[in-house]
């Protein structure tokens, strides 16, 4: 089973244009190709995970109006980590909604420069809202602060579990990066082997190209047949181990380079 795709171009804001789409009883897609926004419907408020460029913020409202909610219904925006492609919005869509913005406590400095956080979480934090419970885990790593999380959800009435890596990106494992620290390797590695152990059912990437967000959208509004929820095309334990795969591969090529011990 493939787990990465090759990212298309997209030299517009509106060429990354996805058409929004149901995943669970709960959540859905209302994201753009460049980076994943989902929405979850707690019966008591909308949350926001990662509400993107704000370029793209405009197709985020459309696709959110599309799919039958209300913007001004969004209680929180979590912000998986405190990189500008899944925060710059913030601003505009917090001061549209009135919602807050939620962010790993150790991203709060970077977070800043994108209007900065509301609450601030840590490893075991819960955010309930709803009937949703959102249990946060602090997995290090892509930045020292990146936050991914699980909650309990349906799918036709089927208990699942739904959740994200926060931060798979391996471009800021390199000490040629502007985003490198210390220890960052080692953190990736240790945040991977946990949540192997987290028996997923449904993986919400938070880049599409992670799980092939838009070729399984595009299949499920033309066919009906939904394969972010079937355990046979259940990419989550896959993709893992290419981010495991590809930071070792990272940390070799920086010694190769003389970049690092």
């Amino acid at each position: 089973m493939p787990v990465y795709r090759p990212r298309r171009k997209t030299p517009t804001p509106w060429s990354g244009y996805i058409k929004p789409f149901k995943i669970t009883d709960s959540v859905c897609y209302v994201g753009v190709y460049q980076v994943c926004t989902h929405l979850i419907d707690t019966g008591e408020g909308l949350i926001i995970v990662d509400a993107g460029y704000a370029d793209c913020l405009y197709m985020i409202v459309d696709s959110i109006h599309r799919m039958g909610y209300d913007p001004t219904d969004i209680r929180y925006i979590i912000s998986t980590h405190g990189h500008g492609d899944h925060m710059e919005a913030n601003p505009a869509l917090r001061g549209l909604t009135g919602a807050k913005v939620v962010l790993g406590e150790k991203d709060l400095p970077a977070g800043e420069k994108f209007g900065g956080a509301d609450i601030a979480v840590k490893d075991g934090d819960v955010l309930s809202l709803g009937n949703k419970k959102i249990k946060f885990i602090h997995t290090p790593g892509h930045t020292a602060g990146c936050m991914s999380f699980t909650f309990e959800d349906t799918v036709d009435g089927r208990p699942v579990l739904a959740g994200t890596f926060g931060g798979a990106g391996a471009n800021t494992l390199t000490a040629a990066s502007s985003g490198y620290y210390p220890g960052c390797t080692d953190d990736y590695l240790r945040s991977v082997e946990r949540l192997e152990k987290i028996p997923l059912d449904v993986f919400l990437a938070n880049h599409t190209w992670n799980n092939d967000t838009e070729g399984k959208g595009r299949k499920l509004l033309e066919t009906g047949v939904n394969d972010f929820v079937r355990p046979e095309t259940n990419d989550w334990l896959p993709f893992l181990a290419y981010c495991r795969e590809r930071c070792l591969r990272t940390v070799e090529k920086d010694r190769a380079a003389g970049l690092s011990p």
